[in-house]
């Protein structure tokens, strides 16, 4: 229901308040949800937040000035009361995309194949998962075609497929099931959190520290919807996450982290690193792609921007992934070494470092 009401508003604000028009034409239902018979009189906005605890209240708000959300049929403002059995539903100007996943010949790097999983490299750039602005393209496309002749297996049944994810700009290792059993028993082990999930990054800043533990839970972001945030663990506010790190490789400037992941929530390492003042490099979203440290000569900041050139996205590979194999029991570890891009970037890291030094 969350990923529905997400997927909804996504949708709505991918529309300007010209383009949607209530007057001009039919209206499409994306979301629904309907109060209980012991409802409570209570504001829509804190209805939705209650029954959506991943969705900011700002971001409701905005849907109900823009009227996207109605109930009994009619749009309403966000201080309408919900009463018991009311059907609050999110309606747009055009249907519901049809998220119907088609084979794709799209090249894969697999690490490993068996007929129960498999194990795939993703490049940097590739889209895990079809949603709103990327409806192909994506892994799960890919792997549907890599399939295709596999008796059994239906790319839309969500009991098959995709165990987790990573982003976009991520590049790294993913699991993915080719059986329900296999999707069942791995998906227990990321519950349970004894799979292994090693990271690399490159982040802004040094650390007196060799290695630390991060807490904090991780929400929507109240004011900018397309960032993650950080609350206190005791706040109720978004899902437990917990992040450890430890020290590879220093530059001064930045320094190469490895991350273990004990939960694995969006964003989880970028937002983390970012609350404790250390954002990933070039991470364009947490405000990794400005020059955070150094110098302010002319040929520092080529330097740098050199450096976003070589490697432009967050510089973050998922380089290990370790669980136990859902039929054979057996321990079975996962390894990618850096692509290309983030191999250059810590190359001119050290080199740039190493002429420092001499000067």
């Amino acid at each position: 229901m969350q990923q529905d009401w997400d997927d909804s508003l996504d949708e709505a604000e991918a529309l300007s308040n010209d383009e949607m028009d209530a007057e001009s034409g039919q209206l499409y239902e994306h979301f629904r949800l309907v109060a209980d018979k012991g409802q409570q009189l209570l504001r829509i906005d804190k209805f939705l937040v209650e029954h959506l605890p991943d969705t900011s209240r700002n971001r409701i708000q905005q849907a109900a000035r823009a009227g996207f959300i109605h109930v009994g049929g009619r749009p309403v403002k966000s201080n309408y009361r919900v009463k018991p059995l009311d059907v609050v539903t999110m309606v747009l100007d055009r249907p519901p995309y049809d998220n119907t996943i088609v084979p794709e010949d799209i090249p894969l790097d697999i690490v490993y194949e068996d007929d129960e999983l498999m194990v795939i490299n993703k490049p940097a750039g590739m889209v895990v998962h079809p949603g709103h602005g990327n409806y192909h393209g994506t892994l799960v496309h890919a792997v549907a075609w890599h399939l295709r002749h596999m008796p059994g297996y239906d790319p839309n049944d969500p009991s098959l497929g995709l165990v987790h994810r990573i982003d976009k700009d991520t590049s790294g290792l993913l699991v993915i099931a080719k059986t329900a059993n296999a999707k069942t028993k791995l998906g227990v082990q990321f519950f349970n959190k004894t799979t292994k999930r090693l990271y690399n990054a490159l982040v802004w800043g040094s650390f007196q520290e060799e290695e630390g533990r991060i807490e904090g839970n991780i929400a929507r972001h109240p004011k900018d919807r397309m960032q993650m945030a950080v609350f206190p663990p005791d706040s109720e506010i978004g899902k437990h996450a917990v992040t450890h790190y430890r020290v590879i490789e220093r530059f001064g400037y930045v320094t190469v982290v490895e991350c273990r992941l004990e939960t694995g929530r969006t964003h989880q390492i970028r937002v983390h690193m970012n609350h404790i003042g250390h954002p990933l490099f070039n991470d364009e979203r947490y405000g990794g792609n400005e020059i955070l440290r150094g110098t302010q000569f002319s040929k520092y900041k080529q330097f740098i921007q050199n450096c976003f050139a070589v490697c432009p996205r967050q510089a973050l590979h998922a380089r290990t992934l370790g669980f136990i194999h859902p039929r054979s029991g057996q321990e079975m570890y996962f390894t990618s070494e850096l692509p290309a891009d983030m191999t250059a970037l810590l190359e001119r890291w050290r080199s740039y470092t190493a002429h420092r030094d001499m000067e």
